[in-house]
């Protein structure tokens, strides 16, 4: 594994699927820092919140909480690059096991 240095961009890829559930949404949740993707994330949120109906319930007016939408997987082969930070680095360090840095 090559030493992760704050301020550093890398790309990283993931060369074996975790098989427990909290390897697997470690890498989503990395691959979910890419720019590109946050902006997506951001976009359908706001449509979500945009043409969520209100319902009325009891008297009171009700939102029916809609999932949040999941547009990273943690598959074989899946590329992904971000921005070092010292915030990441255990987390990259715990699943270094199932990803390679290219």
């Amino acid at each position: 594994m090559t030493a992760l240095i704050a301020g550093k961009t890398v790309t990283i890829s993931v060369k074996k699927v975790p098989v427990e559930a909290r390897h697997r949404k470690t890498i989503e949740r990395l691959m979910r820092l890419q720019p590109a993707v946050q902006r997506t994330l951001t976009r359908i949120a706001r449509k979500r919140g945009r043409d969520n109906p209100l319902n009325q319930r009891g008297g009171r007016m009700w939102i029916s909480r809609i999932p949040a939408t999941r547009c990273v997987g943690a598959e074989l082969g899946a590329k992904f690059t971000l921005r070092v930070t010292p915030k990441i680095i255990p987390d990259v360090m715990a699943i270094q096991r199932f990803v390679e840095i290219v």
